[in-house]
């Protein structure tokens, strides 16, 4: 169809991508390997997710449960899903079934609803703590100031295993200007780490338009949807 011309193939775009995290990685010193990539599939239809785990993506993000459920019945449990939305916690015995990784777990009772599902599930599930580090009030997320407090009382919650955090940078045309949150989100779980003695592996911070700058700040999860899948279809 002529309006699918603008619509590049996923695993083109998807090598494009890799490109881009192996000369950001590169840069900054590190190895490609150390950055998961998470295809973010957000309105994106089952039939080009599957394109997507056919060019070699492992990980899909979604926002919504109700379309993540959706999916799930057509794809399955052969790749590993990501919840990176404002999850409510009456869709938390959802999630816990759906999802394996909960990106935006930004309270207690979140996280209490999320282990109580999991434990009923008797499933142990990954959460990252959101942080809200550009104070934007239009975005979710503990305060940096509190993320300690919650990584703690979610960290002794049966059920669940806390392994990073999460960031949304600032949604600015100029990618640099998301750098000092990112940078402040690293330093967090550096801090975490030593007070804590969590792991927290998982730095989930970069989009399309900023990943190589999180990269660049220490980021070990990446969540990229159009620059794979092209502009959003309405």
């Amino acid at each position: 169809m002529a309006d699918d011309k603008q619509y590049s193939s996923i695993a083109d775009n998807l090598a494009r991508v890799r490109e881009r995290i192996a000369r950001a990685a590169e840069r900054a010193g590190r190895r490609p390997e150390q950055i998961r990539l998470v295809a973010v599939t957000k309105t994106v239809p089952a039939a080009r997710v599957k394109e997507a785990l056919a060019a070699g993506v492992t990980d899909i993000g979604e926002n919504y449960v109700q379309e993540a459920a959706a999916k799930h019945a057509e794809i399955g449990a052969a790749v590993t899903w990501h919840f990176i939305g404002h999850l409510q916690r009456n869709k938390a015995g959802q999630a816990a079934r759906l999802f394996d990784i909960i990106h935006t777990v930004d309270s207690v009772r979140l996280a209490e609803a999320l282990s109580r599902r999991a434990q009923q599930l008797d499933r142990r599930l990954e959460v990252l703590i959101q942080v809200n580090t550009s104070g934007e009030a239009t975005k979710a997320g503990v305060p940096p100031d509190e993320a300690a407090a919650l990584v703690e009382k979610t960290a002794a919650l049966d059920g669940l295993a806390v392994t990073g955090l999460m960031t949304i940078g600032r949604l600015q045309p100029d990618p640099e200007l998301a750098r000092p949150e990112f940078r402040l989100l690293a330093a967090l779980a550096e801090r975490l780490r030593r007070d804590t003695g969590l792991d927290l592996p998982w730095l989930s911070m970069g989009m399309s338009h900023d990943f190589e700058v999180a990269i660049d700040e220490g980021a070990t999860i990446v969540r990229v949807g159009t620059a794979i899948f092209g502009p959003r279809r309405n």
